[in-house]
């Protein structure tokens, strides 16, 4: 099952209290205090991972929290400190507040790591407390709490190229004869219901990544069909594939379906429509003798647009499709996304 969207509750571990104790031994008149500190509360860090791809477990165990720590004890024994619980995510994932949307943290690689709740501070024994006015103090700190918050965490794929396009316009036929992905194909709308991510391969040492994403309709980005749940995954892609159905049966106008679909991108976020892209006339082996092909052909010439004609049954096409694809990744640098703040810049109210 594809999870990506799940809210978790952190709570990072408290900090121990500090002792009250006093130095009995024989032959040591006037001890004095030795009560040692609170050991310092558990921290939880979150940590992205290449060996995770959805954020399923985090819907059945959305609660976390990390060890306590020890109370401080005579002798001036320093109380133990709570272990640090690290949390594993995919790569992809983004950190949210819940209610602002804030984005505390951009996870693109493996082994980043954020501060999401930072354990309370140890409290002092009254061994710290003694001066030369007062020498048998017999007061401590208590630990202060650990830090607690809900977070939101919203996972987007990372792949170079994303296809777009009306339902049953070939785009999981495509990433399946691309790559060694199997998607389910099917004919009727809306087979592909989770994204789906395949490696495509021009020989031995040039590749990119792939991203299948379910169809899209007009008012997609309103929620209709699977909505906007999904256009988040190709936000993170360098360069989009828009599919447009050229089959003489499929009865719509390829001009229109173009429109129809930037129109969804833009109104989703501005940001898609302006990402390179190639126009793709899908099941040439269906488009017959119809006015449909012609039609696209005058549209993007006339707009400079480049145009590649496929069919993902015979293989028209596929070779000169992911050649053109590669160039243009290469002319498209890779994207830094830029984290709102440092991991250690979390700063902790209670310190």
């Amino acid at each position: 099952m594809f999870i990506d969207e799940a809210k978790i509750r952190v709570y990072a571990g408290d900090g121990g209290n500090g002792c009250v104790a006093f130095r009995r031994e024989k032959y040591v008149p006037r001890g004095g205090p030795s009560g040692g500190d609170g050991g310092t509360g558990g921290s939880i860090y979150l940590e992205s991972s290449e060996n995770l791809n959805t954020l399923l477990k985090f819907r059945y165990n959305p609660e976390y929290r990390a060890e306590r720590g020890g109370h401080g004890e005579g002798s001036n024994c320093h109380g133990s400190n709570g272990k640090d619980l690290v949390v594993t995510i995919p790569v992809g994932t983004v950190a949210l507040e819940p209610v602002t949307r804030e984005r505390l943290w951009d996870f693109t690689a493996p082994g980043q790591r954020f501060l999401a709740a930072r354990g309370g501070r140890g409290g002092r024994g009254n061994a710290r407390f003694a001066n030369s006015t007062h020498q048998a103090p017999r007061t401590a700190e208590p630990g202060r709490p650990g830090e607690h918050r809900e977070m939101l965490l919203e996972l987007k794929l990372l792949a170079d190229v994303g296809l777009v396009g009306f339902p049953n316009v070939g785009k999981s036929t495509l990433i399946s004869r691309l790559s060694a992905a199997r998607p389910r194909i099917a004919n009727y709308p809306f087979t592909t219901l989770e994204p789906c991510l395949g490696v495509v391969a021009l020989d031995e040492e040039r590749s990119f990544v792939m991203a299948d994403i379910p169809g899209l309709i007009a008012g997609a980005h309103q929620g209709r069909g699977l909505g906007d749940r999904f256009l988040k995954h190709i936000e993170r892609t360098r360069l989009i594939l828009h599919l447009i159905d050229v089959a003489e049966q499929s009865g719509r106008d390829p001009v229109e379906d173009y429109a129809t679909i930037m129109e969804e991108l833009a109104s989703f976020s501005p940001g898609l429509i302006a990402k390179p892209m190639l126009v793709v006339a899908s099941r040439m082996d269906a488009a017959g003798d119809s006015n449909r092909l012609f039609a696209l052909r005058e549209f993007c010439h006339g707009r400079g647009m480049e145009l590649h004609e496929i069919s993902a049954v015979t293989g028209e096409g596929l070779e000169e499709l992911k050649r053109a694809a590669w160039m243009k990744l290469e002319k498209t640098p890779k994207m830094a996304t830029p984290n709102a703040r440092a991991p250690e810049a979390f700063q902790d109210s209670n310190r």
